[in-house]
């Protein structure tokens, strides 16, 4: 009898939790607009987090925000993981496949093979894409070519990384993605919904 009530009371404080975190991504995303100027880094705090808002399937995103050329377009894989690419126009993503071959696909392609609903779009507190046309550039011509894929040493997140600075040094999460993408364009990250 006991192990049932245990059971209960951990589905009742995960339902709790699962609220509060709804509730927090609520706030934040109302928060956002309070703001008249964009939100930068240099009043975030020692303990904050320069990614305000992660892209998540489970939790309601309001914003959809039209993609702009060399915006940073992602989707869930396995809802663990996350998925990069680089917008370039006309529909069409440019990615770091797992085999190794960087290609252009089209919006549908880049969800069909992976557990995520949505395409999520980095973008700053006023839902402007966070974007660099340089970048999508250099994503085309990488088209066709092959790289030594590793899921964790050289993915979709370090060739994202090298179309925006090439000579930097190489970074393998999605999070150090945000964080160095945080400071390259000095916003604060909100990942709203890709309205493509």
């Amino acid at each position: 009898m006991p192990l049932p009530l245990l059971w209960l009371g951990a589905a009742a404080i995960s339902a709790f939790a699962v609220k509060e975190l709804a509730d927090d991504r609520k706030r934040q995303q109302q928060k956002r607009f309070y703001y008249r100027d964009v939100q930068s880094l240099d009043k975030l705090k020692s303990h904050e987090s320069p990614v305000v808002q992660y892209p998540t399937d489970i939790f309601n995103t309001s914003e959809k925000v039209k993609p702009e050329i060399g915006a940073i377009v992602c989707c869930g894989v396995g809802g663990l993981l996350d998925h990069t690419g680089i917008w370039i126009g006309d529909d069409t993503i440019v990615e770091l496949d797992g085999n190794g071959l960087i290609k252009a696909i089209s919006v549908a392609r880049f969800t069909k093979e992976r557990s995520g609903k949505y395409i999520f779009i980095a973008c700053d507190s006023k839902g402007k894409p966070i974007a660099s046309e340089l970048a999508a550039q250099r994503a085309q011509q990488q088209i066709f070519q092959y790289r030594d894929y590793h899921l964790i040493e050289n993915n979709c997140h370090q060739f994202i990384w090298q179309c925006f600075k090439p000579d930097d040094d190489n970074l393998t999460t999605f999070k150090a993605l945000n964080f160095r993408l945080a400071r390259l364009f000095d916003r604060k990250i909100y990942w709203d919904i890709c309205d493509c």
